[in-house]
């Protein structure tokens, strides 16, 4: 995931925005058998509300210029060279859904792979961060319309995959993402998005034991994953893994300077 994400460590604490954006789940050893606690908005969004964002009057201005260009433009290299700079502005202001709307507007008109991808991505990166149920659900959707697009003709896209994955996890049918997640592992065992995944699945379902040995796996593979070392630590740190705990977290403290990261790994340790 990348990421991604989608993720923020908080001062003392873990604040996950994927796990709390997901519905809650019980997730049995095999990471099966999920039942829903949480049902999901089948309400649609508003695509106007999508772009409407509130930022700075001289950006607006610029999109604004940018957006009128391009609903004029013929030419279909300079559709998507527009569709993209609008996108670029929108993220930059941390408007991700506004980015994947323009991105769209540019595929609907074009209807090539690549546009498929960036739009479905950019529809991906909006929904990690959304916490409205009725906005997950939507964006979820336009995640799995456009990258499953791409997947019908490169079905070894694991990366993709693992993104349309995790939308279907926080669906009316949970299973389905978890199903999809098993078989990239089966595909490539140490896939560092799947083995991600599941490790937070488990985490959100509160099966620390299980999450620390996905995350075990993780940074065996991809030891410079700074996410999954503080999610093995804080996994041990919850299932009592105390000496685990205390080593792991001096190894994430070895691994970064970022002073939250570094302050949320003394609040563990002082609570050892």
């Amino acid at each position: 995931m990348k990421k991604s994400q989608i993720i923020i460590l908080v001062i003392g604490i873990v604040s996950i925005i994927v796990l709390y954006s997901l519905p809650r789940v019980v997730v049995d050893n095999d990471e099966g058998n999920m039942e829903i606690r949480a049902e999901a908005d089948e309400a649609g969004t508003d695509a106007a509300e999508l772009h409407d964002a509130d930022i700075s009057e001289s950006v607006r201005n610029k999109i604004s210029s940018l957006s009128q260009r391009m609903s004029i433009e013929e030419d279909k290299g300079k559709i998507s060279s527009l569709a993209d700079s609008l996108a670029a502005e929108y993220t930059q202001a941390g408007k991700f859904d506004s980015a994947a709307y323009y991105l769209e507007q540019a595929a609907l008109k074009l209807d090539n792979a690549e546009l498929w991808e960036k739009t479905g991505t950019a529809y991906y990166e909006a929904y990690t961060f959304a916490l409205n149920e009725q906005k997950i659900a939507y964006l979820a959707d336009k995640t799995r319309s456009y990258l499953n697009k791409v997947l019908d003709k490169d079905p070894t896209r694991l990366d993709l995959k693992t993104k349309v994955a995790m939308t279907y996890v926080s669906s009316n049918n949970p299973m389905q993402g978890i199903t999809m997640l098993r078989e990239i592992l089966e595909i490539d065992p140490n896939n560092e998005d799947g083995l991600f995944n599941m490790g937070v699945l488990s985490m959100q379902s509160g099966q620390y034991k299980r999450a620390a040995e996905r995350f075990e796996e993780l940074v065996r593979f991809h030891p410079d994953n700074l996410q999954g070392q503080f999610y093995l630590a804080v996994s041990y740190f919850e299932s009592k893994q105390n000496n685990k705990a205390k080593k792991q977290f001096q190894d994430v403290k070895n691994m970064t300077q970022d002073p939250m990261v570094l302050a949320s790994v003394e609040s563990y340790l002082e609570r050892l």
